[in-house]
């Protein structure tokens, strides 16, 4: 396949997205959207599917589409500093939730257990745990 020269449909196709994705990244200001040849459609290339899996990329890892914006204004190779802030606000915020799943976690077990060990009993520990 051409990667030079794709219609939406080709290009939504190589980035593993479908095409309400990429419309909706041109929306936000993600993905240009390139011009329109009178009589013709719209084609696509291959640094916009590069682009298109970087921001999947990003999404995987946590960044919100506004911190993947910001990411792309920086994509020129020479703000390592500012990319290297972005990432580890990122990285702290991940921390932060790892934390509070831990402490969720810890809570469920003992919830849980003590339902298991409360046999016969006329209410359920688990559920009057949480209402009080």
């Amino acid at each position: 396949m051409n990667l030079r020269n794709l219609t939406i449909g080709n290009f939504a196709k190589e980035a593993s997205v479908n095409v309400e994705t990429i419309r909706f990244y041109q929306r936000k200001g993600l993905l240009p959207e390139p011009n329109k040849p009178y009589g013709s459609i719209r084609r696509y290339g291959l640094a916009d599917v590069r682009r298109v899996r970087f921001v999947k990329s990003a999404q995987r890892l946590g960044f919100s589409l506004d911190e993947i914006a910001e990411l792309l204004l920086l994509e020129d190779g020479t703000r390592c500093e500012e990319v290297s802030s972005l990432a580890e606000r990122k990285l702290q915020d991940v921390r932060e939730k790892l934390h509070d799943l831990q402490r969720m976690e810890s809570v469920l077990a003992s919830l849980v257990s003590s339902c298991h060990s409360n046999s016969g009993a006329l209410t359920c520990p688990l559920i009057e745990n949480l209402q009080t």
